[in-house]
């Protein structure tokens, strides 16, 4: 063992725990557009920056007590496939990268669903955590969206979805990407039941999620500022060789060319989904009862 291993490393390394440390500890946080923001002062404000109303990425816990009526939801649990099917390694093991981020984040997959009411409607509610690898789906979080679709087929409930991942799982190759086509199949379900499916992207909405459930709500929703893409700007730019319009792949930019339907801050989400879903489900009544009056018909024209 040289001294760079056995002296230079270790120092270096807990210099970076020590920081790490002060900064869990400390009052304060710093926001994109640079201003140092009191933490208390962002947690009483949704998560968004006081000055610039920057939305800061949060946890599903935390999107959950800022959506439900009164902060109070039911965590519904699932379970998961295994946590490695390829076996895959790159600089370290992906059972490794998983293991960092549930104890970083405290949760056992990207994904979490939950129950509760938004303005006294019953509701099954999903979210992404970008911290736990870049909310990335994979086997897990298909599992985890279909237990949705099929918790909320069962309970006859609408089902709202905030994404915020940068896509599939690179580590799961091919059977992340069938997780487009489950997730998909996922949805056709729900709309096959007569039942409301409200997406909310959030910054950032990327990859294979916008190309797959996330652009198929009945309403999609969108917070302010989010970056809504497939493919990144940059690569797009050396791909076609333009410049591209300023704000592109903002949501502000896909409202205003139809690929949303409507931007909203997150203190008003609760309000703003209680309004849509009393819309959705008096829609969603009437066309039952037009279906129910057609099949009359036909048994009273039959007999």
């Amino acid at each position: 063992m040289n001294w760079i291993t056995k002296f230079i490393k270790p120092k270096i390394k807990s210099l970076f725990e020590k920081k790490s440390s002060k900064e869990e500890n400390t009052l304060w946080t710093n926001c994109t557009c640079g201003k140092l923001i009191l933490k208390e002062d962002l947690l009483s404000n949704y998560h968004c920056c006081p000055k610039c109303g920057t939305h800061h990425k949060i946890s599903c816990e935390e999107r959950f007590k800022l959506t439900f009526d009164n902060g109070e939801y039911e965590i519904i649990e699932c379970g998961t496939p295994p946590d490695d099917p390829l076996k895959f390694s790159d600089s370290k093991p992906y059972k490794d990268r998983i293991a960092a981020a549930r104890k970083k984040t405290g949760q056992h997959d990207a994904m979490m669903i939950a129950k509760g009411k938004i303005q006294n409607i019953e509701v099954t509610v999903g979210a992404q955590n970008f911290a736990f690898i870049g909310g990335a789906v994979g086997i897990a979080s298909g599992e985890i969206f279909i237990h949705a679709v099929s918790h909320a087929i069962e309970n006859r409930t609408p089902l709202i979805f905030f994404s915020c991942s940068g896509g599939q799982k690179l580590q799961e190759s091919g059977l992340a990407l069938a997780m487009m086509a489950k997730t998909t199949l996922g949805v056709n379900e729900l709309k096959k039941n007569n039942l409301p499916f409200i997406v909310c992207m959030t910054n950032p909405t990327a990859g294979g999620v916008t190309a797959s459930w996330a652009s198929l709500g009945d309403l999609i929703v969108a917070e302010p500022g989010s970056t809504i893409s497939f493919a990144g700007a940059r690569v797009i730019k050396d791909t076609v060789r333009e410049e591209l319009p300023s704000g592109f792949q903002t949501a502000e930019y896909l409202l205003d060319h139809g690929q949303v339907d409507t931007i909203v801050e997150r203190k008003y989400l609760n309000s703003t989904f209680g309004t849509l879903l009393n819309v959705l489900l008096k829609k969603a009544e009437a066309r039952a009862k037009q279906v129910s009056n057609v099949t009359i018909d036909k048994s009273l024209q039959v007999s």
